[in-house]
C-alpha cells in the first residue's frame, strides 16, 4: 500500500501541475511482442475495479471501530473503509491536507468514493468530553452562521500560508437538527473552495453522535449537486452508528469523567478548536471532494496502463 500510495501521489502531482496531457498514444509494441499495452478510459473502469486497481478492500455489514468504542450496522446500500484506506483516499486521491485520528469512511455501495457521483462519510472519535446538551433547543442558527462567517478570513490566511486554497461558506444547505433522545446532531453546509473561475462548490455534510467521553464525528464530503443524494441516505447513517455499552451518553458519571467546556452551538462552531480559537476550526482543515482528480489520473492513459499492468491480447 506504500508503494502504491507513493506512485499515486507522483501522478496526482503530475496533474495538478499540468505536467501532463490528458491522453498519451497506446503503448507500441516491440516486433518480437504481438500484444500492446492498453490505455486505461476511466469510463471503462466500473467503481468495483477501481478500487482494485488502488488495492482499497471493503467492509460491510457490522463494523467495530477501533477501541471497540462503537459499532456501525450497515445496511447493503453502504460499505467501509478502514482508516488507513481513508487517509489514502482523502490525502492522495482527493489532494486534501494531511490529517489523522480516521476510523475509516462510510461509502455507498454502488459507486464508493470515486467519480462524479461518488461521496463518503468519514468517522473520527473526538474524545473532549462529555458534552451537555441543555443548550440544543435555545440555539439561534442564523447567528452561528454569521459568527463563522466571521472567522472566514483569518482562517482562509492559514489556508493560504499552508498552500491550500480559500473556503467560502454560502450559508445552510440543510439547517442543524438535534435529537434529544439519539443524541445525534446533524446539518449541512454548502462550501466554496477557491476563487474566480476555477471555484468548486462542496457540500459537508456533518453528523455528531453524543457519547460519554466526547463525539463522534461523522463528515459527508461531496459535490454540492449531490445534497438529493446524501439526504436520502443520512437516515441510514444515523441509524447505523450508536456507541457501544459503557460508551454510551447515558454511562455519564460526573464523579469520574470529564465534562467539555462547551454545548451543543459551540460544537456546530467546531467544537474545542471555535472555543479556543484555534485555526484547525470550521475552515482551516475542510475537505474538498476532488473527486475529479481520479478521473484525471486515470486519463494520462498509457502512463497508468502500465501502472496497472493491463494487456490487449490479439
Amino acid at each position: 500500500m506504500k508503494l502504491r500510495q507513493q506512485l499515486w501521489s507522483f501522478l496526482l502531482a503530475l496533474v495538478l501541475i499540468g505536467s501532463v496531457t490528458t491522453s498519451f498514444a497506446h503503448a507500441t509494441s516491440s516486433d518480437d511482442d504481438a500484444s500492446a499495452e492498453e490505455t486505461v478510459n476511466p469510463e471503462d473502469l466500473s467503481p468495483a475495479e477501481l478500487a482494485e486497481k488502488l488495492g482499497l478492500t471493503f467492509q460491510t455489514g457490522t463494523i467495530v471501530l477501533p477501541g471497540d468504542i462503537a459499532t456501525l450496522q450497515l445496511p447493503d446500500t453502504l460499505k467501509f473503509l478502514d482508516g488507513d484506506q481513508t487517509k489514502f483516499v482523502i490525502e492522495d486521491v482527493w489532494g486534501n491536507p494531511e490529517g489523522s485520528g480516521h476510523l475509516g469512511m462510510i461509502v455507498p455501495a454502488d459507486v464508493g468514493p470515486f467519480g462524479e457521483d461518488g461521496w463518503g462519510v468519514i468517522v473520527s472519535f473526538d474524545e473532549s468530553g462529555y458534552i451537555s446538551d441543555e443548550d440544543a433547543q435555545s440555539i439561534d442558527y442564523n447567528e452561528l452562521l454569521a459568527k463563522m462567517r466571521s472567522m472566514e478570513k483569518e482562517n482562509n490566511d492559514a489556508r493560504r500560508a499552508a498552500g491550500y486554497e480559500s473556503v467560502h461558506l454560502e450559508g445552510w444547505a440543510t439547517p442543524p437538527h438535534y435529537d434529544s433522545e439519539t443524541k445525534k446532531l446533524h446539518w449541512a453546509k454548502e462550501l466554496t473552495f477557491g476563487d474566480g473561475a476555477e471555484a468548486s462548490h462542496v457540500l459537508n455534510y456533518n453528523i455528531r453522535v453524543l457519547g460519554r467521553r466526547g463525539y463522534l464525528e461523522l463528515n459527508a464530503v461531496a459535490d454540492i449537486l449531490q445534497l438529493g443524494q446524501i439526504e436520502e441516505a443520512i437516515p441510514s447513517v444515523l441509524t447505523a452508528v450508536e456507541f457501544n455499552d459503557g460508551h454510551r451518553y447515558v454511562d455519564f458519571d460526573p464523579t469520574k469523567d470529564r465534562v467539555a467546556e462547551y454545548g451543543i452551538a459551540a460544537l456546530v462552531l467546531g467544537g474545542v478548536a471555535a472555543k479556543s480559537g484555534l485555526l484547525k476550526g470550521v475552515f482551516a482543515l475542510l475537505l474538498a471532494a476532488k473527486k475529479l482528480v481520479v478521473v484525471g489520473v486515470l486519463a494520462v492513459g498509457g502512463f497508468i496502463s502500465k501502472l496497472f499492468g493491463r494487456k490487449a491480447t490479439g
